[in-house]
């Protein structure tokens, strides 16, 4: 687990580096389609700005996060989608406000929980740590949706390796979120970071091993990019599953997205995206 202080600078580094995407839009860029499908530019960052305040609440007061997380039990497939569409019709300016706003609040609030503390989630309990690298994948998961309606190509950074982090953690999620049984042995991930230095998880011997690009790896676990699509080698046939079904985020299992059918995509290049997934990331 990161050092909560490094990952904090890392999502607010995130959360700065979209906000320069979007700051000086216009309003009808701000209606602009995304790749999720029904969602607008505005939309992204309302969801954002909503599950800020749901980790605010989670991290400050727990009785009142309850209270969203039996609203999102009584609606599972349309809480998130709400949340969005809420903040979507406010005026940009607003919106960016509020987005501003809220995440600056969830850094204060995640700098002052003490040590050891974990407080609940929509999945697992969270530390500060864990909740932290929870809103830099998502910030960067919706800031790849955001870069591909406006056309532009992110360069990938060391801040990937929070992304990767999370979505080698969530293996047994994924597979339990769907009803199956998850893998009894640990998987080895190494992944080549954009710097090309290696970035490796799990045990050097395991027999059920992934590999390649991590810039692939965050694309994949925070479904913005189908299997097909990567340059991801897998060794093992459940570890070629897990490919299959991976998500980084919690709730329920998003459907993916669409293959491209263009292959692997250079990395040194941003990945053309299909659908949205239908939660959280």
């Amino acid at each position: 687990m990161s050092d909560p202080v490094v990952v904090l600078d890392d999502l607010r580094d995130e959360s700065d580096a979209l906000d320069a995407l979007v700051r000086e839009l216009s309003p009808e860029q701000w209606d602009a389609p995304t790749p999720a499908p029904g969602w607008t530019l505005a939309h992204q960052i309302a969801h954002l700005a909503w599950t800020d305040r749901a980790a605010l609440l989670a991290a400050t007061d727990a009785d009142a996060f309850a209270v969203e997380t039996r609203k999102a039990l009584a609606a599972p497939d349309r809480f998130v989608d709400e949340g969005a569409e809420e903040g979507a019709k406010l005026p940009p300016a607003e919106l960016l406000a509020r987005w501003r706003e809220g995440r600056e609040r969830l850094q204060e609030a995640l700098r002052a929980v003490p040590p050891g503390v974990r407080f609940p989630w929509y999945g697992p309990p969270m530390s500060p740590s864990a909740m932290a690298t929870a809103r830099l994948m998502e910030t960067w998961a919706h800031g790849q949706d955001v870069a591909d309606a406006l056309g532009v190509v992110r360069a990938p950074t060391a801040r990937l390796r929070h992304v990767a982090w999370i979505g080698h953690r969530a293996r047994d999620y994924a597979f339990l979120v769907r009803g199956l049984p998850a893998p009894a042995e640990p998987f080895r991930v190494e992944l080549r970071a954009p710097d090309g230095t290696l970035w490796a998880y799990g045990p050097e011997d395991a027999a059920q091993r992934v590999t390649g690009p991590a810039l692939d790896f965050c694309l994949l676990v925070t479904q913005r990019v189908h299997r097909d699509d990567t340059a991801l080698v897998a060794d093992g046939p459940d570890a070629e599953r897990w490919l299959t079904l991976a998500q980084a985020f919690a709730g329920p299992a998003g459907p993916g997205r669409a293959p491209t059918g263009a292959g692997p995509t250079p990395a040194d290049q941003a990945p053309t995206t299909g659908p949205r997934d239908s939660e959280g990331a």
